[in-house]
């Protein structure tokens, strides 16, 4: 049967729904003002920062209505559904993982709103373990961590609602099902790590005064969970004296050691280690300070092997005995080299990933740190895995790239043999498209690299919609992986192309840090520069160019978009921070300072921030790109009030007939959990909009 696939068409001139004015929701304007170092600066749409008001609850629904009547119009956004859907529509199956007497695994069959939880017993009879699908009704609570006890005979997992980061975390007896006790309530920023079978450690912040999605968080604190108590009655393990943002313990595979880290930012943290075997023991101090990462990944007896960057901005392992672990008694076990390094342990071995130019090389060694194999891949991309237990002599891996739909292979520890364990059956054939990496020169001189893919036959013309997609900041490294979603947008003759910009961790610390506080226009100059590269060399041109970032990557577009409106037909700002003065007020968000610096630090650090701040930045009389800002109304990483506010200045600002609206997704967060059926309306929305103000008329089957 010949597939249909839907063409983009070109008309000679641009078109644009737009060319009737949008009749915008009006937005109220206050007299707030603020003063830093003796500058007033006027922050009129304060009042959205109240998640919790009717005054907002309306401006939010008024707003969806524009959007959503303006999206409607494309006459082929369900066209672009329809093929969403079907190239979504397979079984996909992750690595499988033993627990007790059950294998365990999780599948979604294709469109299902959550992947389910399956296990099968020993006589390899398969059942559903946990279905996070009946959690609601709309599909909006999702399955966050499941961890068992070493028996494997009681799960803690947890629900997260709407979204949000707040967790619940429900006890169960994994062989009957049964619910052992009431459910475990305001859990934030935590994993669960049993000790035994006795009980847990997990973290947490007080409750805030005032709205939980918005409220400054900022006391972490470890506690452990022993079953048959109530939450109540939880000890504080570390934090109630410790004043500390973010704190984290888990338990070593052999319940020897509890490690703790401890940390006031999003790099940097202390390291502590309390020894389980001797009742009332103290917890001893490794790392005392904020300077470097620091992380415990494996122990043999009291030999502790941490990965670090102390000393090696690339990361390296070394190995110290826990009855003395101060950093001078530190011997490399696996040094430093010139690609950032990622361990993982699995099998009795270390698998060392590490990132070469934004692609995996991933070499395994022994206990001894004698090198047994570099491990052949599929090819040139993103693996992932390579862990599990100690005894567990097979492991799996995955393997993706911009063009390869995520495979699952199973690795034979001692052997190094590696077969197929499942591969997606899509609808997408791989062998029809190409990707290339390029490095070209940013505005200083750094050589930055890129990965462009395309449809074989591409014709360098200057008129190929393209999306440019970039994050740089919080040592994130952007590497190879496949989106259904991008997949569609090469189909029809699209650009994707990703640039691995400073700020973000592919080449270690040095380029993280030449990326932050006062370093931070790196990141936009290495991001304005691809695209002048992808227009100079013909791959498109700025009225055939779209910028997409999420997150901190929603920032990064926001300060393109205000800094270099010409640059750009389309902007897509997701979940960003926009307000740089006041980012470090909601949640968690005062833990970003490392990146960024915050407006009370001092005057520079105050203009530096004023300078790029997306939400300040906007001015009149300028012909902002077609925009569409993305956002969650649960969103409590970065809250929506960041999105609220620059949509209502663009929309107050915005210079000729470019629409600049806002999608709020409601009852959803920062990402993580989405529902698929969500997830592909929103893709299927920031799709149509792009091409439409593209110029993109029609996209007609042949």
């Amino acid at each position: 049967m010949k597939k249909t696939i839907l063409l983009l068409t070109l008309t000679s001139s641009f078109i644009s729904m737009s060319q009737n004015p949008i009749n915008y929701p009006k937005t109220e304007k206050g007299d707030v003002t603020d003063t830093y170092f003796d500058i007033k600066v006027a922050d009129p749409y304060r009042w959205l920062e109240d998640d919790r008001s009717e005054e907002t609850g309306k401006w939010v629904k008024q707003q969806n209505e524009v959007t959503y009547n303006y999206l409607s119009k494309i006459t082929y956004r369900e066209a672009l559904k329809s093929r969403l859907e079907k190239l979504w529509n397979y079984e996909k199956i992750s690595a499988p993982f033993k627990e007790g007497n059950f294998t365990y695994y999780y599948k979604n069959n294709g469109l299902q709103n959550q992947s389910v939880l399956y296990r099968k017993d020993a006589a390899g009879n398969e059942s559903v373990f946990l279905d996070p699908n009946t959690f609601s009704k709309d599909g909006t609570s999702s399955l966050g961590d499941v961890n068992f006890s070493e028996d494997g005979n009681i799960v803690a997992y947890s629900i997260s609602e709407g979204g949000s980061d707040w967790r619940s975390v429900i006890v169960m007896n994994a062989v009957t099902k049964e619910i052992m006790e009431p459910t475990l309530v305001d859990i934030k920023f935590s994993g669960v790590s049993w000790k035994g079978n006795e009980g847990f450690y997990y973290s947490s912040y007080d409750k805030p005064n005032g709205s939980e999605l918005s409220a400054k968080t900022d006391q972490h604190k470890l506690y452990y969970h022993k079953l048959g108590t109530s939450q109540k009655d939880d000890k504080v393990i570390f934090g109630a004296d410790q004043k500390r943002r973010y704190v984290g313990g888990y338990v070593t595979e052999d319940n020897r050691y509890l490690i703790i880290t401890a940390a006031n930012s999003t790099y940097g943290n202390e390291l502590y280690i309390k020894d389980l075997t001797k009742e009332n023991s103290s917890i001893v101090t490794i790392i005392d300070n904020f300077e470097t990462s620091n992380n415990i990944i494996e122990n043999e007896g009291s030999k502790l092997f941490i990965e670090t960057d102390w000393n090696a901005p690339n990361s390296k392992i070394v190995t110290v005995d826990a009855n003395n672990p101060s950093p001078q008694n530190w011997k490399d076990f696996i040094p430093e080299t010139e690609n950032v390094l990622s361990p993982s342990t699995g099998g009795g071995y270390f698998f060392a990933h590490y990132m070469k130019d934004a692609v995996s090389v991933v070499k395994q060694f022994d206990y001894n740190g004698k090198l047994v194999r570099e491990i052949k891949l599929p090819g040139v991309g993103t693996a992932g895995g390579f862990s599990g237990k100690k005894k567990e002599k097979t492991l799996y891996y995955s393997f993706t790239n911009y063009i390869t739909p995520g495979s699952t292979y199973s690795f034979e520890a001692d052997s190094g043999v590696s077969k197929v364990y499942q591969t997606p059956k899509i609808d997408f054939n791989s062998e029809d498209y190409q990707s290339e990496q390029i490095f070209y020169t940013s505005k200083d001189g750094t050589k930055v690299p890129m990965i462009i893919t395309y449809k074989k036959g591409l014709k360098l013309n200057g008129k190929n919609p393209t999306i440019l997609y970039g994050y740089g900041g919080f040592n994130v490294s952007i590497t190879p992986s496949f989106s259904i979603s991008n997949a569609i947008w090469m189909e029809n003759g699209g650009v994707y192309a990703v640039a691995n910009i400073r700020g973000g961790g592919e080449y270690g610390k040095k380029w993280h840090d030449a990326g932050t506080k006062l370093q931070k226009q790196n990141v936009f100059d290495d991001f304005i520069v691809a695209a002048e590269y992808l227009i100079a060399n013909k791959y498109t041109s700025p009225d055939y160019l779209a910028v997409r970032g999420g997150s901190n990557g929603g920032l990064l577009v926001g300060a393109i978009m205000t800094q270099r409106p010409d640059l750009m037909k389309v902007a897509l700002p997701a979940v960003g921070v926009m307000d740089m003065l006041r980012y470090h007020t909601f949640t968690a968000g005062a833990g970003w300072a490392y990146d960024y610096g915050t407006a009370q630090d001092n005057k520079e650090m105050f203009d530096y921030l004023k300078g790029y701040s997306p939400v300040h930045n906007v001015k009149k009389n300028v012909k902002y790109p077609a925009t569409m800002v993305t956002t969650g109304d649960h969103d409590d990483r970065v809250v929506p009030a960041h999105s609220f506010k620059f949509a209502a200045e663009l929309q107050e600002k915005q210079a000729g007939n470019n629409p600049t609206l806002i999608r709020i997704d409601i009852n959803a967060g920062h990402g993580a959990g989405k529902s698929v059926a969500a997830s592909i309306q929103e893709s299927v929305d920031i799709l149509a909009f792009t091409l439409y103000n593209m110029g993109i008329k029609s996209l007609p089957k042949k």
